[in-house]
């Protein structure tokens, strides 16, 4: 077919519609737009003129009133499907059967009539724009989506899935239509493969978070078909997110929704998700490697000797890397006073890789120091052991060559162990503030879900977010999952058993430190002790530690007045009660109006000791003065 202006092509069948003469001109001639149309939604001539004729009435001076006429009734201003099927040449009844290309890609709509043949042929807005050249996303899609941008560079392995990407969406307009899968950890580098691709192929991308598509399967359905629309007017290619979905009928939900766009769409997940009916290609995206980062931190103008413990800490994504270097923008430039560059890029990165991780679990406020920690050497100096591991794991583990192959058995694995208050969760913010590394602490008991299966699920999004920054995860009360096991007696003691080996799995191999804490070491299965690497175990503080601690305990700016730290050395408590026994005691002079004094110390150790369930005997006040009367 050759190609025509719309407007003659609309003219020539206004005219022949009202039974004038219609100027010379190949009568298969389409117009442009109509013709890329066609090919790409399988139309045939018929299907093409039941276009043009709906497009009479919004596009042609009287279109609407010559329609009238033409079919004998002055409220019949849209072409109907009788008349359709009476004027034009090639008729044929199945081309208005919903499952035909005109009603299943939403190409035209019908009224309602009791009688079919009578129904109207109208032509919704978002076909009648593109067939005159405005093209932009229909208005419902743009309510649940958005444009995708390439933002950065992509290199490396991204940037060969890129371009392999890329190369096959090209060969959609060869009639394949797989959905492509690109599955990984990493969210930012997945969707910016599917943006870059879908602009090689000369495509638009959009991101659809499933999570916040309609609930109603009839919206569901809806979205979809107007999807499969976008995808034959413009070439618009919807890009389902799926890494928010936790729960499995949400995925299977978003995966029918999936299936039901008719044409090629890209799925990005964590892991594997297969859309049941439809083929597909699966590209896994790994994170950047090493040498990949150093390649990404050069192009944004940074030295090597500056990213060198950058990329052998953490993995930074091209869009983290991007964030990072705009943010810093013309401070890669020495200026006087201003801290090294390095230090500046570590603490940027550190802090954009904060997110996904947030939402996990809590962070820990890391303030505390070496000199904070109040313990007997030998702790010490396996709190010191396990610092320098995490601080030497690259140049041990890579550079040296100790990682082997497989990567297995090599993550750093810690158990604390003691009373409650000895500086367990302390300990960890030590070594988190030593290493420059965030601290996490995980809540056990909301990791473990009642639903047989759903804890490891949890795990793995928790350990897939914290890789990336390589931060420090404790384990509150690992007693929950570690205790010594019993006899398997249901499916819900083998699957415990699961998660377990799971954890333990995840433990071995992540690239940070993993703490688990317990307050009684007894209660943990000796088969797990064995696969841990250091075990540590907190006592009690002896009366020389707990004056070191009481002298920690009140800062500079406190007023004190006659406090003996010998005398309150001799109450037997851990570190945590210490601090808890000065800050009441504090709270209680402030009320008074006066500086902190031993009877105020007296009476918050009373109330201590109270909550403890545990006596005060006289041998622990002994020395002490008399407590003041209070009211």
């Amino acid at each position: 077919m050759s190609a025509a202006t719309l407007s003659d092509v609309l003219a020539r069948l206004k005219a022949r519609i009202a039974g004038a003469a219609t100027p010379a001109a190949d009568p298969t001639a389409l117009p442009e737009r109509l013709a890329r149309l066609a090919a790409a939604a399988g139309l045939g001539r018929f299907e093409c003129e039941v276009l043009l004729l709906a497009a009479l009435p919004a596009l042609e001076p009287d279109g609407a009133g010559v329609l009238a006429t033409a079919q004998g009734d002055a409220r019949l201003r849209l072409p109907t499907i009788a008349f359709a099927l009476s004027s034009l040449a090639g008729a044929n009844w199945q081309a208005f059967a919903p499952e035909a290309p005109l009603r299943r890609l939403a190409l035209i709509s019908l009224t309602d009539e009791s009688i079919a043949s009578l129904a109207g042929i109208a032509l919704p807005e978002r076909v009648l724009h593109h067939l005159v050249g405005l093209d932009g996303i229909d208005a419902e899609l743009s309510a649940v989506s958005t444009r995708l941008e390439p933002r950065f560079e992509l290199g490396g392995s991204h940037g060969e899935l890129m371009r392999r990407f890329g190369a096959q969406l090209s060969a959609e307009n060869r009639g394949l239509a797989p959905v492509f899968e690109l599955v990984g950890a990493d969210r930012s580098a997945a969707l910016a493969i599917a943006a870059a691709g879908a602009r090689v192929a000369g495509r638009h991308a959009y991101q659809v978070v499933a999570e916040a598509l309609p609930a109603a399967a009839g919206e569901r359905a809806r979205l979809a078909q107007l999807w499969s629309r976008e995808w034959v007017l413009a070439g618009a290619l919807p890009v389902l997110d799926l890494y928010d979905l936790t729960g499995p009928g949400e995925v299977r939900s978003a995966l029918r929704f999936a299936a039901a766009i008719a044409g090629p769409l890209a799925l990005v997940a964590a892991e594997p998700l297969a859309v049941p009916g439809r083929d597909s290609l699966r590209l896994v995206v790994p994170r950047p490697s090493m040498a990949d980062q150093r390649a990404l931190w050069a192009a944004a103008g940074a030295e090597a000797a500056d990213v060198d413990r950058l990329v052998g800490t953490f993995t930074a994504s091209p869009e983290i890397i991007a964030d990072v270097t705009a943010n810093i923008g013309a401070e890669f430039a020495p200026a006087d006073g201003a801290a090294p560059l390095a230090d500046r890029l570590w603490a940027e990165t550190r802090i954009r890789l904060r997110p996904r991780l947030d939402e996990l679990a809590q962070r820990i406020d890391v303030r505390s120091q070496w000199s904070d920690l109040i313990l007997p050497h030998r702790q010490f100096d396996m709190l010191k052991a396990i610092a320098a591991q995490v601080r030497q794991r690259r140049q041990v583990h890579h550079d040296w060559g100790f990682g082997g192959s497989n990567g297995r058995g090599l993550g750093i694995t810690a158990l604390f162990s003691g009373p409650s208050g000895t500086g367990k969760t302390l300990a960890a913010e030590v070594i988190g503030g030593a290493l420059q590394l965030d601290v996490y602490r995980v809540d056990l008991s909301a990791a473990v879900s009642k639903w047989i299966g759903e804890t490891e699920k949890n795990l793995r999004r928790l350990f897939d977010a914290a890789e990336d920054s390589c931060a420090i995860l404790l384990f509150d009360e690992a007693d929950q999952l570690f205790a010594k096991r019993t006899e398997v007696k249901d499916s819900h003691d083998r699957y415990a058993n699961l998660e377990v080996s799971y954890l333990l799995q995840r433990m071995e191999s992540y690239r940070g430190l993993a703490i688990l804490t317990t307050n009684l070491r007894s209660n943990i299965d000796n088969a797990f002790l064995r696969r841990i690497r250091f075990l540590v175990d907190f006592p009690l503080p002896e009366a020389a530690e707990r004056q070191r601690i009481w002298r920690l305990a009140f800062p500079s700016g406190a007023p004190l007045d006659g406090i003996e730290v010998e005398r309150l050395a001799q109450l037997t408590v851990a570190g945590g009660s210490i601090k808890n026994i000065a800050l009441n005691a504090a709270f209680i002079a402030a009320d008074e109006g006066s500086p902190i004094r031993m009877g105020h110390l007296q009476r918050a150790a009373r109330a201590e000791y109270d909550k403890l369930s545990k006596p005060l005997t006289e041998g622990e006040l002994s020395g002490w003065i008399k407590e003041a009367p209070h009211g």
